[in-house]
């Protein structure tokens, strides 16, 4: 079959939502790219202090810290959609696959509340950082506001992979392909191949 007839048939499954590789492909190079930024600001710091310690910054661990802060939680968004929380699936892998749907359902529900929760709770930490304009205590005087929307936008971003999460599992149940044991997509193209005997 031709990539894009697969890619279309990936994409007519998602429903209302959208084809999700953009969504995908704008995580993953934001998540690279905090990633880099840190290990720059590392190296820079750790060049300055052994090499030219006049020009070594006083800030770098504390950037480092919001960027790998800021990457985690957008992280949060793909490991919803590759399935990678942790989670115990002993139970799911003992159940026919009509049980796991609907244990999936209550999964992405219980979900969703915790990340609306999480949502809420970090908005208000954002709001209140911005009305009393928090700053930190370093020579950078970085706004704290901005470091802790980093709660509320990967909760955001989680709850928008539950939501077509739950919408596939409500209307576009496959049990051929949605249950534990199945090799999602995203790792069938990794070349990681099919399960042990037993495993599946």
């Amino acid at each position: 079959m031709q990539p894009a007839v697969i890619a279309e048939m990936d994409s007519s499954r998602s429903g209302p939502f959208l084809h999700e590789a953009w969504w995908d492909k704008a995580e993953r190079l934001l998540i690279g790219l905090l990633g880099v930024l840190a290990m720059l600001v590392g190296l820079v710091q750790v060049a300055g202090r052994y090499i030219a310690p006049r020009y070594a910054i006083s800030w770098a661990e504390e950037v480092i810290v919001y960027l790998i802060v800021w990457g985690i939680m957008l992280a949060g968004s793909q490991l919803v959609r590759t399935d990678g929380h942790v989670r115990p699936d002993l139970v799911l892998r003992a159940v026919p696959a009509g049980a796991q749907r609907w244990m999936e359902v209550l999964n992405c529900v219980a979900a969703l509340v915790f990340c609306a929760g999480l949502a809420w709770y970090g908005w208000s930490i954002v709001a209140t950082s911005w009305q009393l304009d928090e700053r930190s205590s370093s020579d950078l005087q970085f706004p704290m506001w901005l470091y802790s929307a980093a709660v509320p936008t990967g909760a955001l971003l989680m709850t928008g992979r539950y939501l077509a999460r739950l919408y596939r599992y409500l209307f576009a149940f496959d049990s051929e392909t949605m249950t534990v044991g199945h090799i999602p997509e995203h790792e069938r193209a990794s070349g990681l191949g099919p399960l042990p005997p037993g495993t599946g």
